[in-house]
């Protein structure tokens, strides 16, 4: 076949590119808070966690930026360089495909900015299920762009409630956090039929979840 005039091969950017460009501009918004050799070892770090359970490796490096930053954001509140002012909640599940990516995309379009909102698998699969994105999809709530991410202490550190849905003793424990076990069934290779009940339930209880946290948000600014 032959190419048009002036057609050139794009050039196509390394992840090693991508990553030292990310790492530029978190240095910049991240300046006197983290050097630029921590950044570049948490993005390295986090393509490489990701790269193990990933199934399609092209976004490979985008999807690690977005996971560091995240986990940068994390640490920044924890040392108390960056203050949020909002609750932040965590949703831990074994693969971070099913339950946890429903609730935390359920409680994310609810809170409308009100929440931070992550999840986090013990063992992270490698692609959110497909009867999930399907089922969220139903509901005006689109997850194709999010990915399983493995539970990482900062987050957990991080966050003000942090909701258990079946991941045994994995995640760790902190004083001072809320602590909550979400009895739910593992949607893991079930029809969107069976699929549906569990999101419903899951909706509910993040409702309530996002109720509690707003209002007490309220007292707490009360004179």
């Amino acid at each position: 076949m032959t190419e048009p005039a002036g057609w050139q091969m794009p050039t196509l950017i390394s992840p090693e590119a991508t990553l030292a460009r990310a790492a530029e501009q978190l240095a910049d918004k991240y300046k006197g808070v983290f050097s630029l050799e921590t950044i570049l070892r948490y993005l390295d770090e986090s393509y490489t966690l990701l790269a193990a359970t990933a199934k399609v490796t092209g976004h490979l490096p985008n999807l690690a930026v977005h996971f560091a930053t995240d986990r940068l954001a994390a640490i920044a509140k924890n040392d108390g360089s960056v203050i949020t002012g909002i609750p932040e909640v965590l949703f831990v599940c074994v693969h971070n495909a099913g339950r946890s990516q429903m609730a935390a995309a359920l409680l994310d379009h609810h809170a409308a900015g009100q929440v931070h909102v992550r999840s986090a698998g013990s063992t992270p699969a490698a692609e959110i299920s497909p009867a999930v994105v399907a089922a969220l999809a139903e509901v005006g709530v689109d997850v194709t762009k999010d990915f399983p991410k493995p539970l990482t202490d900062e987050v957990v550190r991080a966050s003000d409630v942090v909701v258990l849905m079946g991941c045994g003793d994995a995640c760790p424990i902190y004083p001072g956090k809320r602590y909550l076990d979400w009895d739910l069934p593992d949607p893991a290779s079930l029809p969107i039929g069976q699929v549906r009940p569990i999101r419903d339930e899951i909706d509910r209880r993040v409702r309530v979840l996002l109720t509690e946290l707003t209002d007490q948000g309220k007292e707490s600014t009360t004179p």
